[in-house]
């Protein structure tokens, strides 16, 4: 059984760029390989074992080490983990966490500037049902000329702002100061983000290579049709437009 010496973990919520960064930090070799690993089997973690766990660790664990994992922030996998590792209630979240993922004392947070961009971003996704594109990859043939939808996109903006509120009060109940990636500052500036992002885990970058860029930018002009109709619908009436 291979078990990290030390962890670390991506909290981000949809379209932030953290499959992008995932791919780039796996394609190093030395800083884990930080996959969804907790959503790709288990939408219902009632049935999850230690035997569960110790698969999860050697898949996102390389020979250094460090283990990698990203998550969108869910209480129920910290009451999981609290269960299976028989915590009580005094330990915090962090502590269950990190039980669960030895040393995890380093985390990246994932955030986007432009909610209403993310939102559209998200529900062209769903509609295409495109969530990345490969790079150099045609795009996906789908129809959106007709799919705007002014209410899922406000919902969706709102789902985010809930997930960022949810990690903000892990953050702050624990006492943590994550490493904050913006999504716009990243796509200017990839390879340097990650590199940055190696440093903050403590990976040497003196011989490290960072493979190109996994994806292509997904975004068109029916995305960008749907921005400036939402940003128009939103504030219909409003004495000050903000934007």
């Amino acid at each position: 059984m291979i078990k990290p010496s030390q962890s670390y973990t991506i909290w981000f919520s949809q379209r932030t760029g953290s499959t992008l960064l995932n791919t780039a930090l796996a394609s190093t070799g030395v800083a884990g390989n930080p996959a969804e690993w907790l959503n790709y089997q288990w939408n219902d973690p009632s049935s999850f074992k230690l035997e569960n766990l110790e698969n999860i660790w050697q898949q996102g664990t390389t020979p250094n080490g460090l283990f990698g994992i990203k998550i969108g922030y869910e209480q129920r996998w910290i009451d999981v983990f609290r269960e299976l590792f028989d915590l009580t209630h005094e330990a915090s979240s962090a502590e269950v966490w990190s039980t669960a993922f030895p040393n995890c004392n380093k985390h990246i947070y994932m955030t986007r500037r432009n909610k209403v961009r993310l939102a559209v971003s998200w529900l062209r996704a769903i509609r295409s049902d495109e969530w990345h594109r490969i790079a150099g990859a045609p795009p996906k043939e789908c129809d959106l000329a007709d799919k705007y939808d002014y209410d899922a996109i406000h919902h969706l903006i709102q789902e985010s702002v809930m997930f960022e509120a949810a990690l903000e009060d892990f953050f702050t109940q624990n006492g943590i100061s994550p490493m904050t990636v913006v999504y716009e500052d990243f796509i200017l500036d990839y390879e340097g983000t990650v590199l940055k992002v190696l440093e903050y885990l403590g990976v040497s970058t003196e011989s490290v290579k960072i493979a190109a860029p996994a994806f292509d930018k997904i975004a068109d002009e029916h995305a960008e049709q749907w921005v400036q109709r939402y940003r128009e619908d939103c504030q219909k009436g409003w004495p000050n437009v903000r934007w």
